[in-house]
């Protein structure tokens, strides 16, 4: 129907506004709320639980992948032939392209390389553009280079597809904690955590039966097409969803607000500054308008993206100086360190010292059991004796200084059984910490600095603990060439991981989950959101 008078733009006392005319207001709030009802066409939120359960599934995935690759089916090994001349075939990636154990090692830590470089970029983009499309993008780069990976023709091609995979999980891997952590229940927030964080051993675990059954029954290659499979529908959803609003952090709508008064505000300047009597200078008018409010629109989307990283070095600058963050991550990435090694070299050591038949399946079994309870207990555990960051650091260093006299002394046994049994005690309390060493990371710092705070966290654990440990280990073995020495010094670490976390006890902690933070702010951007933004 043509619009023919002024009064048909406007709506009734229950409508927002549905047409848009130049001429009808000169007012900039009444362009405004016009502009909000024409670009907010999702009204809906997903629910707390629905978003914890997409989380998880990707969570899920992401580190599925990192048990596939390690798994003896994908990850295979090369020719070798005893004293006796039987010689066993090449098999899997090492197999295939000849790796040696530092190579196969480089193999699994070249994909941290994306992960530490993304990781504070998406972090910062996120206070300027919506984060669930920022995930899409990266679940769309993950899809594509894990196809690359099963596609490879080259060492030098998987490691570059691998670098990739890294950039796609970094989408997300400091957002998804800080929405967890404002959607749960208050008394509920660590077991909301830890459901989310049991992801990550579980995720390994099937990703060792994962790889070791299509490994052996199709081949490597087929374990990352079927990975790239199960994530696609994720990376469209990640561009579809309408995100939960992030505390300390503008919504989308409000950000949108900002950049439409920008277009507006160019657009009326244009039209008031010609000829508005004749109807063929108003075409050239609308015209006009439409080349400036594109303009504009890049130059509002650049400043935003220019902002997001002149704060970077401000918002460095106070996570460093918070002593809790600092002792938190050290012992983070000495814990790190030795998990990471466990996760890549576990079924390897255990095929060599206790010639397991099925190490990936023993080890996928033994991880994922302890990893979904000993990650869900030390939630559950955390929110019992009340969540707070004193109780955090003494579960951290109670639990890693048992789960690592536990698992040296499994290395030290020669039963296969006495090993298993051992062994998954000390996987259960190790795992115990996953809740506690996060809700520090959230909570020790300003609800803005959240997603920082989880990206340079995940930054410091993969660049001084799994990224050298995995080729670390390598050379050590190659060396030393007993798989069990390897597995005592490396299992040692957690006795230092465990004195760390310690002296975070004692350390004085204040809890700014929160804190406010207006009339503290002097960004502009955010002063004109808070004084437009109903």
């Amino acid at each position: 129907m043509m619009v023919t008078k002024e009064e048909d733009c406007l709506p009734p006392a229950t409508e927002t506004p549905r047409c848009y005319s130049p001429s009808s207001s000169t007012t900039p709030l009444a362009e405004l709320e016009t502009v909000r009802s024409i670009e907010i066409v999702e009204s809906s939120f997903l629910s707390p639980v629905w978003l914890l359960v997409i989380f998880c599934i990707i969570n899920l995935l992401n580190y599925m992948d990192r048990g596939a690759i390690a798994s003896n089916g994908v990850n295979g090994s090369t020719r070798s032939c005893n004293d006796k001349g039987k010689c066993t075939l090449a098999t899997g990636i090492q197999g295939h392209f000849n790796l040696s154990n530092f190579e196969d090692g480089v193999l699994s830590s070249s994909f941290m390389v994306g992960l530490l470089i993304a990781s504070p970029i998406f972090a910062s983009l996120a206070k300027s553009f919506n984060p669930f499309r920022l995930i899409g993008v990266g679940l769309t780069v993950w899809t594509i280079a894990v196809l690359g990976c099963g596609s490879s023709f080259a060492f030098w091609f998987i490691v570059l597809c691998r670098m990739f995979v890294g950039v796609g999980e970094a989408s997300f891997i400091s957002l998804a904690a800080p929405f967890i952590d404002d959607n749960a229940p208050q008394k509920q927030k660590a077991a909301w955590l830890g459901l989310f964080y049991m992801c990550i051993p579980s995720g390994v675990a099937l990703g060792y039966v994962y790889g070791g059954y299509v490994g052996k029954h199709f081949s490597w290659r087929y374990a990352f097409w079927g990975e790239a499979v199960l994530m696609a529908p994720f990376a469209v959803l990640g561009f579809l969803m309408k995100p939960l609003q992030l505390k300390g952090f503008p919504s989308s709508d409000s950000i949108k607000t900002v950049r439409s008064i920008e277009v507006i505000a160019s657009s009326v300047g244009s039209e008031t500054s010609k000829n508005n009597n004749s109807l063929q200078v108003g075409n050239e008018i609308e015209h006009d308008q439409f080349e400036v409010s594109i303009e504009t629109s890049k130059s509002s989307y650049a400043k935003a993206v220019l902002e997001s990283f002149t704060g970077f070095a401000k918002d460095m600058k106070v996570l460093y100086k918070e002593k809790v963050f600092v002792v938190n991550v050290l012992g983070y990435v000495s814990y790190n360190f030795v998990i990471g090694a466990y996760s890549y070299w576990g079924p390897k050591a255990g095929y060599n010292i206790y010639k397991m038949k099925n190490a990936d399946m023993i080890f996928g079994a033994v991880t994922i059991i302890c990893g979904i309870v000993g990650t869900l207990s030390g939630g559950f555990l955390l929110d019992r004796v009340t969540a707070t960051i004193p109780n955090a650091f003494k579960l951290l260093s109670g639990a890693t200084f048992l789960g690592a006299v536990f698992c040296f002394t499994a290395f030290t046994l020669k039963s296969l059984y006495g090993f298993i049994a051992l062994f998954a005690l000390g996987e259960l309390l190790v795992f115990a910490t996953q809740v506690p060493v996060n809700y520090v990371c959230l909570h020790c710092v300003k609800p803005s600095l959240r997603p920082l705070s989880m990206a340079i966290s995940t930054v410091a654990i993969h660049i001084f603990g799994d990224v050298p440990s995995s080729p670390l280990v390598g050379i050590v073995q190659d060396h030393i060439n007993s798989w069990r020495k390897t597995a005592l010094i490396l299992t040692s670490i957690l006795f230092l991981a465990a004195a760390i976390w310690f002296i975070g006890i004692f350390i004085n902690s204040v809890d700014r989950f929160n804190q406010e933070e207006t009339g503290s702010d002097n960004n502009p951007r955010r002063q004109e959101l808070s004084i437009l933004t109903p």
